[in-house]
Parts: C-alpha cells; structure tokens; sequence
C-alpha cells in the first residue's frame, strides 16, 4: 500500500510538502514555506506527520517554496536523512542562511523560533547529494518487507540542481515533477524525464491555468525583450527589472550580456548584487559538471555594479542603465520594492516584469498597469501614478500546460495527482487529461487528505 498525503502545496503555490509511505518507508518530498504567510501559517501541517513512519526527504531544488521549511522539519525529526542533488545542496547554503535574515526582518512574533545559523551549518552538512540519473536506496524503519525504494533525479529544467524525482518500488513507479521546465532557457537546457511508464506521476500545475500561446518561446520573447530595452536605452532612460535572486537573476544577466555581445543592445552598466551575485558563482562552478547551454560565459567575472553600494538613487538615471533587484515579485521592504516606488516618477524609464506574478502580490499591481494608471502598491501607500512604461514578459521557468499534458502523454501513467498551482489551473489540467488519456485517474491534491494506491 502506498500513501500520499500533502502537508502543503496542494491547491496553492507555496509550503510544498509531501508525504509518501511506502509499504512502512516515509519519504517526504520537498518542504517548503510559504511566500505569503508569516510565522507558523508559512510552514507546510507538519502536526499531519504524527505517529507516522518518517526515514528520508527529498528535496528538488533550492527555491523558498520548496526547501525553506527544512530546518523546521529537522528540529522537529532530527533522524531524517535528506539527499538532494550537489547543485541544490551548495544552493541551498546559501539561500537557508538569506532566509534567517529575512525571517528577523519581517517576523515579530516572539513565539516563532527563527533557526540559528549555527543551525542552518549543521543541517548542510548532514544533507547527502546525488548525481543526475544516479541510483541510490531507501530503507525505511518501519520497511515490511527486504525490498529497498530506489530513487534517482533527473534533471528538471527549471534553476541549477533542479529536479524531478523517480521512485521504484516492486517495480510501482512514481515520478514528482517538482516545478519542471521542458523548454530551454538562457542557460538551463530542457528537463529530461524517465525513459519508461509510470505508475503515478505527481506534476505541479502552475501554468495550468494560462494559454500556452500568451507564453512566447525563449528565443522569440529574446529578440522582443532586445528591441524593448533599446527603445528606453535610446531614449536616456533607464530599466528596472524585478527578478528573483535564484534562477531568474541568472537567466536575465546572462540574457542581457549575450545580447550586448552580439550588439543587439546597447551597452550600458548593469546593476546586480545581494545573494544573487553568490548564487551567480554557483552557475559559475557548475557549469560543466550539469547540462547547460553557455559553458563560456562566466557570469560572476562579467561586468556589472553592485546595488548595495548606490547611496543615492538618483545615480540610477544621470546615465542610462539596467538594474536587477530581488525580489521578483516586488515584496514590501525589498530592494525592488523600494526601486519600484522611484522608478514610477520616471516619464523615460521603464519598469519590465519577466515571470510570474501572483495575484496578492505589489508585482500584480504593477504588471497590469500601465503609463498614466494611479496605483496603490500596499495599504500605507498613497496613490501614485505611473509616469514610466511597464512591459511584461514571459521568461518562464514552467512549463507550459501543453508541455505538462505531454508528459503524461509520454510517462502514461495510471494515476495522475496535480499539485503546485491555483484551483483554475488544477482544474484545466485535470480536464485535459481526463479527456485525452482514457483511463487515467486524475486526483486534485487536497491539504491533509490522504491518496492510497495499491
């Protein structure tokens, strides 16, 4: 008998966690916070794992989301063995330590005990890492029979180390996609999947819900995104770019760069900094022991100002030039944020979005407006109009819902369970597969209610 159950992530993107007993072995997938929520409501149910068999966690990939809660988790199972792959765990360094930092910034309740740094060093230590496509065995406690699980990863696509996960038991096999990228990106080639049927493929959902014509290919959204910086660049004005300091800040960098190169903009100082900068010598180190599409380009070496080291804003428009801030989707108190609110007063400029935005968000706000809109970015703010352009592009790091509906054409599974995007797009994919894969059950995860398969 096999359980699922989601501890978050279900009918939602955020807090993803998810719980597997297989035949007595525990495996819990991801485990991340929410984005959205503060304090112990950002944290996946772990009260759902009571008196249940816990061995190991598996993580995909080193966003928030998906690996954030893992300290949390420890201190509460301090006996779980946790494996990612090299890239995650090295990433995950990084981003865990970032995160104290925010956590003190924006949590007052007293009760909620932030983990230590101290913590964090033990935790990375303790994490296994393994290659792309290498296998390796679990063995739970509670295990009912001699038969281990095997597990391998496989590259998904989406950041560096990112990946989807394959589980073969007695031979039942379970792939979660994890957040899977079936395009290529700038520097992430395509996701690569199993060779071999299915038996239960667990797939977010997060474009589910959006056509795929409305999410141009990479290359196509490239040479738009050229044309649109060199028309504010030519103009004396100068654009900022929201982006997340994982992943995204990379892709765009690297992006802009190769088009400078090739003279199709026109060169100008680049602004990064934060994590990212260190996230961006990560992709450096790795470049040649991962797939990826520009083993050439040394992202940490090219030319670029730090951010943090700009006293007065004001510096950002007496030249033009291109400005990566975190975070992606303009949150309060952010470098973006506070970017954001002075680049609005700026008739030459432009503000371009470059991923997704969700709906509660300040990145909302201002990805669906428009030059001469008066908009309120948060409560406390007043009015504003918006005297700068705003252009929205779509440098997804998903894939797209027809790209989903093709990896159940290709893994033919008998059980599909979506997870990772709003009810809409749950229900989009749901009825998609429902209509073209007779036979297949397809289930929307629920949080706290629990799938069995035999």
């Amino acid at each position: 008998m096999i359980q699922f159950l989601p501890l978050g992530g279900a009918g939602e993107i955020g807090a993803n966690c998810y719980y597997l007993n297989i035949n007595g072995t525990g495996i819990i997938l991801d485990c991340g916070m929410h984005p959205k929520k503060d304090g112990l409501d950002a944290l996946p149910v772990f009260n759902l794992l009571k008196d249940k068999p816990l061995d190991h966690v598996l993580i995909t990939h080193a966003h928030q989301d998906h690996l954030n809660s893992l300290p949390f988790l420890i201190k509460k199972f301090p006996y779980l063995k946790i494996t990612t792959t090299p890239q995650t765990r090295a990433l995950a360094e990084l981003t865990l330590h970032n995160t104290i930092l925010i956590l003190k910034r924006e949590i007052s309740d007293e009760s909620f005990e932030i983990y230590s740094h101290d913590e964090v060093d033990l935790l990375i230590k303790s994490i296994d890492y393994k290659s792309y496509e290498e296998e390796f065995e679990i063995k739970g406690f509670n295990n009912r029979d001699d038969e281990p699980v095997k597990v391998k990863f496989y590259d998904a696509g989406h950041i560096l180390g990112s990946a989807g996960v394959y589980i073969n038991y007695k031979e039942f096999k379970i792939f979660y996609t994890g957040d899977i990228n079936i395009s290529s990106q700038t520097l992430m080639p395509g996701a690569q999947l199993p060779h071999e049927k299915i038996n239960t493929l667990i797939s977010e959902t997060t474009y589910g819900a959006t056509e795929s014509s409305n999410i141009k290919s990479w290359n196509d959204e490239t040479e738009y995104f050229a044309r649109s910086l060199n028309n504010v660049i030519n103009s004396g004005g100068s654009v900022l770019i929201p982006v997340f300091s994982l992943g995204k800040m990379q892709e765009i960098f690297a992006t802009i760069l190769l088009l400078m190169k090739k003279n199709k903009v026109t060169g100008v100082d680049i602004y990064t900094g934060g994590i990212g900068k260190k996230i961006s010598r990560a992709y450096d180190y790795n470049r040649f022991v991962v797939n990826y599409n520009q083993n050439d380009l040394v992202l940490h070496d090219s030319p670029q100002k730090d951010i943090r080291d700009v006293t007065n804003y004001d510096e950002f428009f007496k030249f033009p030039s291109i400005v990566l801030a975190s975070s992606g989707m303009i949150i309060e108190s952010t470098a973006s944020f506070n970017l954001t609110k002075r680049w609005l007063r700026q008739k030459d400029s432009a503000i371009f979005t470059v991923g997704y935005m969700d709906e509660s968000t300040p990145g909302y706000k201002i990805a669906k407006a428009k030059k001469g809109d008066k908009i309120q970015l948060t409560e406390p703010d007043k009015r504003k109009e918006v005297r700068c352009d705003i252009k929205n592009f779509s440098f997804s790091a998903h894939s797209k819902r027809e790209e989903l509906i093709n990896i159940i054409e290709k893994l033919k599974p008998d059980n599909v369970i979506l997870v990772h995007g709003d009810e809409e797009a749950i229900c989009w994919m749901g009825n998609a597969a429902l209509k073209r894969y007779k036979g297949t059950k397809v289930y929307a995860a629920s949080p706290g209610k629990e799938i069995l398969f035999d």
